[in-house]
């Protein structure tokens, strides 16, 4: 595989998060480089949070493993216990299974960047810590559910 060129990788931005947390994520892009890359067996995305940015709700993955790595600006880490003020070379890492929610927030007038490098289970679920939300992956179909697994119909 040759040297992936970053100018060339589409850029997402948006969520697939259902109304009204989608807006929530305005200001957050990323770059699937492991996409680009080919890589199936995990996924690694440069994440760009411009100033007053939010990278997602806070969350928690039941079967993948989820690494963070910053590489420029500073951000806010989020987590049960608290903030941690994340700069760069500043890592952070969220085991499987582990209820401890986490997100970033960029807090700071300058936009910051961060790797994310997590596993890709054929299921996985993620579970929002602040609101009664949980999203169900099976094979790469996503499904919007409260925190008991009934249906997701919108806040309640």
């Amino acid at each position: 595989m040759p040297k992936l060129d970053l100018d060339t990788v589409p850029v997402k931005t948006g969520s697939t998060y259902p109304d009204p947390y989608a807006a929530m994520v305005q200001g957050r892009s990323s770059l699937r480089l492991g996409e680009a890359a080919g890589l199936t067996q995990f996924g690694v995305n440069l994440v760009r949070l411009e100033p007053g940015a939010m990278s997602s709700l806070r969350h928690w993955h039941l079967a993948e493993d989820e690494f963070v790595m910053v590489l420029s600006g500073e951000c806010v880490m989020v987590q049960d216990e608290g903030e941690t003020l994340m700069r760069p070379g500043d890592c952070a890492g969220f085991p499987a299974g582990s209820t401890n929610g986490h997100h970033f927030l960029n807090r700071s007038d300058q936009l910051a960047t961060f790797l994310v490098v997590g596993a890709k289970a054929p299921r996985e679920v993620a579970t929002y810590s602040d609101v009664d939300l949980r999203l169900e992956l099976d094979q790469g179909r996503a499904r919007f559910t409260y925190k008991d697994g009934s249906d997701w119909a919108g806040p309640r």
